[in-house]
């Protein structure tokens, strides 16, 4: 069941103020102040809707799952704007929201909530770096980080491709379908799609095409237009390490777990696997797993015998 929390005069990162900002989440599980409180923060496309018959990470938080509902709490917020359920767009130009804001609106909702402390948070792509900014907030309320398929800062890779889903955003006459076409050749790999469609046709249209016009049809129901040019603007500013944050220092004074997992094929975050490998070295609380997939970015989604013996090790 959706639950709302009414969040009022809030400061944007920068230093604009929102009068009034409805707040949308779920709860699955045990009741909140009865067990472990796991948030889960969910990626561009997703929503608060992470278990059940229509859960999208059904896979991974049930009752019986890796994330066990029998011994869990599960917190899932939608990303205001989302258009999940509700039509609730921020009333602001969408280029003046970060997921620092996200981050610290988040935080707000689980003192509404009575939640002061969690024992975990985990989310994948563009929740893995909401994850990032709320563990930075409040470091010390947090047990365990678990970032999945994303970064801690979004490279010029990523912001580029954020600004090409914007223009097209902007310009298309589908603009929706037409950018999400686009997103899912970022979300898998060329292997991917090759070992998948090889060159099939069904009449003069191959495959493929009539694969992307069918994810570009689904997202244009579930989306408006405000909601994914906010949604995909988002990406791009994810960055913990502006305004001169030390992150090696953070990791020597913070004492979270962090447990980041990424995809070996990832396009979308290519993460510097060194840097990562030398993290885990250097941190005793930092440790690092991949994912082997030609799936790219959306294996998190896909792969999820490799995805569970991992989170098996955290939970």
């Amino acid at each position: 069941m959706l639950k709302k929390i009414d969040i009022v005069d809030f400061v944007l990162e920068n230093e604009k103020r929102k009068n009034h900002i409805q707040l949308f989440y779920q709860v699955f599980g045990q009741p909140v102040g009865d067990a472990p409180i796991v948030l889960v923060n969910h990626a561009l496309t997703g929503n608060s809707n992470v278990s059940g018959e229509k859960g999208w990470w059904k896979n991974v938080i049930d009752y019986g799952h890796i994330i066990d509902l029998n011994k869990y709490t599960v917190v899932a917020f939608n990303i205001p704007g989302n258009d999940f359920e509700i039509r609730n767009e921020l009333s602001l130009d969408y280029k003046e929201v970060s997921t620092l804001d996200i981050a610290k609106l988040f935080w707000l909702g689980l003192e509404k909530i009575k939640i002061k402390s969690l024992y975990a948070i985990i989310g994948g792509s563009l929740g893995g770096g909401i994850s990032w900014e709320m563990a930075v907030l409040y470091p010390s309320r947090i047990q365990k980080l678990v970032p999945i398929a994303t970064h801690y800062f979004a490279s010029d890779w990523v912001i580029a491709n954020v600004g090409i889903q914007d223009d097209i955003l902007n310009q298309s006459q589908n603009p929706v379908s037409v950018a999400r076409k686009h997103a899912m050749l970022l979300y898998r790999t060329p292997e991917s799609i090759n070992q998948r469609f090889k060159n099939a046709k069904e009449g003069n249209i191959y495959t493929v095409n009539d694969w992307l016009s069918y994810h570009g049809i689904l997202l244009t129901d579930r989306f408006s237009l405000n909601a994914y040019k906010q949604m995909n603007y988002l990406l791009g500013t994810i960055n913990i390490v502006k305004n001169g944050f030390n992150l090696n220092q953070f990791l020597d004074n913070a004492k979270l777990e962090i447990h980041a997992i990424n995809i070996n094929s990832d396009l979308l975050f290519q993460n510097d696997l060194v840097e990562y490998e030398s993290m885990q070295k250097n941190n005793k609380n930092f440790k690092h797993y991949i994912i082997n997939s030609i799936h790219g970015h959306d294996a998190f989604l896909m792969e999820y015998q490799q995805l569970n013996e991992i989170l098996k090790q955290i939970f």
